[in-house]
């Protein structure tokens, strides 16, 4: 992954075009009437949507402070406050580099890595170990909202047809998350597959040098991680409790969101829509800031599938939403950036050094 330009490439800026334009399309065939949007936005109860705001920040706190139990028994000191901005920063890399959650995660690798020189490995397990929680807490709670909805009335057949069809792609990918992370053979055959494969689709003219020697070294460091988790049962649980805090916070803010504009949303339907745009956001669709998607895709949840809201309702409580958990955590991130005063050039030069 480069992290040399942050900019939007051709392919890039299409894609965003096109979302946008998606999303555009969707209002009109909706017959979204912009003048109530306008209106509703001008209405909402801004001390609700501050603590919407603030809610946010804590849940990020709570985020952070999970990564850090993991990464901090595996005797990589960071403290609160820097395991804090790093996850910040992360967040400003997955917003503007299409590949959610890996460039941000790889960033992650880069902090640490610069001051602790070679613990890729350990980092690297202590981020997949956090990734396998936060897809496991969105697994059940995906079931939750189900279970929530059948017992509070009539079930939609699409909302039903769609969790299933997202319940078996995380299913599938945190199941084989896990083979691999508990399997070093398998994990040394992939990274040597992929190692392969970039030399076959390339023709050798991309310069791998030792990197599968560097993959054998980082894959070992990584098990030796894994397996120092396996028998810190209390760590595993302390960080998931956390986790959990923050799930439910960011739950929250959605919920705040709705109540701000004067709404009170159903719990399952929150949920729902909560964990499908969750597991959602961890496929790399190549867009930055994952322009009109999101937006389309929650629009019509609420609206249309879900018909909770009108669709001037569900439009405005998406753009809150996505002030809130886009564009916030980029400006702070951004901020962060600055402050640090990271060079984003360099990020992938400690782990390249390995």
């Amino acid at each position: 992954m480069n992290f040399r330009k942050i900019q939007l490439t051709r392919k890039s800026s299409l894609l965003m075009i096109i979302g946008i334009a998606i999303f555009l399309i969707y209002l009109f065939i909706s017959g979204v009437d912009l003048f109530k949007v306008m209106n509703v936005l001008s209405n909402i109860n801004l001390s609700i949507y501050t603590l919407a705001i603030i809610t946010s920040i804590l849940s990020t706190f709570f985020f952070s402070l999970t990564w850090r139990i993991l990464v901090n028994f595996l005797s990589i000191k960071i403290s609160m406050l820097k395991s804090f901005l790093y996850v910040w920063f992360g967040c400003y890399i997955d917003t503007l580099i299409p590949a959610e959650s890996i460039s941000g995660e790889i960033a992650k690798v880069y902090l640490v890595t610069r001051e602790y020189t070679g613990t890729s490995g350990k980092v690297i397990a202590s981020l997949i170990s956090h990734r396998i929680m936060g897809t496991l807490v969105n697994i059940v709670s995906l079931f939750i909202g189900v279970l929530i909805l059948c017992i509070e009335g009539p079930f939609n057949s699409d909302v039903f047809y769609l969790s299933s069809f997202i319940l078996i792609i995380t299913t599938t990918g945190v199941v084989l998350m896990i083979l691999l992370t508990f399997n070093e053979k398998w994990l040394q055959k992939f990274l040597f597959s992929m190692v392969r494969f970039v030399k076959y689709i390339t023709r050798n003219r991309v310069q791998l040098g030792d990197i599968e020697q560097k993959a054998l070294h980082v894959s070992k460091m990584f098990h030796e991680a894994i397996n120092d988790f396996r028998n810190a049962k209390k760590i595993v649980y302390l960080s998931l409790l956390f986790h959990l805090c923050s799930w439910v916070l960011s739950l929250g803010v959605s919920y705040l969101v709705f109540l701000s504009v004067g709404f009170q949303i159903q719990w399952g339907v929150l949920i729902i829509t909560f964990s499908l745009m969750t597991a959602i956001k961890g496929i790399p669709l190549g867009i930055p800031f994952e322009a009109g998607l999101p937006e389309t895709t929650m629009t019509w949840l609420y609206a249309d599938v879900f018909k909770v809201v009108s669709p001037s309702i569900g439009i405005t409580v998406t753009i809150l939403d996505r002030m809130i958990n886009v564009w916030l955590k980029f400006f702070i991130g951004f901020g962060v950036q600055q402050w640090l005063g990271i060079e984003i050039g360099k990020i992938t030069e400690p782990i390249r050094k390995e």
